[in-house]
């Protein structure tokens, strides 16, 4: 009897992160939000043309928007629509959460990043965070503890031989 294959799953459902807003920002309160797209975006984002640097979310009308994201399009899936890469996208959110964020980015310093997008299922999901800008000196300081954490694997890696 032949044995049924399988469909082979992708071992990752990431589709893009913004690594920069880790070192950039203190990371607190993480939560995640769905995305609307439309059918255009869906495919580019299929495809891997998409970036996150450099977005964040903002709270506009009782409503959160994600700014900043580019969803580069396809030539072939977009021939008939007029693309905007870099619009602003809603994020779909509980009115509870909603406000949660909005009382915590009024405050002075904080502001709501974009983390990480992946697929769950069928759906697009945002993971963003509440984040204190990093002065200088923390950053240098972050930078010193990575480095000597990949060094102290080194060592033990080493030490165990």
């Amino acid at each position: 009897m032949a044995k049924s294959k399988k469909k082979s799953k992708s071992s990752s459902s990431t589709i893009c992160q913004n690594k920069r807003a880790r070192h950039d920002f203190l990371l607190d309160n993480l939560t995640e939000a769905g995305l609307v797209l439309e059918g255009w975006e869906v495919k580019s984002i299929r495809a891997g043309k998409c970036h996150l640097t450099d977005s964040f979310v903002i709270i506009h009308k009782d409503e959160a928007w994600l700014t900043g994201c580019n969803i580069t399009p396809l030539n072939e899936a977009s021939t008939h629509v007029i693309c905007t890469p870099r619009r602003d996208r809603k994020l779909l959110l509980n009115r509870k959460e909603i406000d949660k964020f909005k009382a915590a980015s009024d405050q002075k310093g904080y502001t709501m990043v974009a983390l990480e997008m992946y697929w769950k299922g069928p759906r697009v999901k945002i993971k963003m965070a509440l984040g204190k800008g990093k002065q200088a000196h923390d950053k240098r300081e972050a930078s010193k503890e990575k480095d000597w954490n990949k060094q102290k694997e080194r060592i033990m890696k080493h030490s165990t031989r």
